[in-house]
């Protein structure tokens, strides 16, 4: 594979990532950091360590997400991204 074919292989699975959580949004939910049981979590984790649905390792890791009904996630004990996101800037600014 050649550059372009990496560039475009990866752009193509961003695009179908945005539109994926983009109808998960419209349908009423949200993605919930946390809650994710050992294989279940429904795409990449934060720390690049996998890019696919079905790779987490452990039980409610706190980089790993998966889809739930919109206002149930602080109910399940996890994080929404806007709060995992605040974290990460809060971090990079120390």
């Amino acid at each position: 594979m050649n550059t372009r074919h990496v560039v475009l292989a990866a752009l193509t699975a961003a695009l179908s990532v945005g539109a994926a959580g983009a109808a998960h949004a419209a349908n009423g939910k949200e993605k919930c950091y946390g809650v994710a049981k050992a294989g279940q979590n429904d795409c990449a984790n934060t720390t690049g360590v996998h890019s696919c649905a079905g790779q987490s390792k452990v039980d409610n890791a706190p980089d790993e997400w998966k889809y739930v009904a919109k206002g149930t996630c602080k109910v399940a004990g996890g994080k929404t991204a806007d709060e995992v996101k605040a974290e990460a800037v809060t971090r990079a600014g120390k």
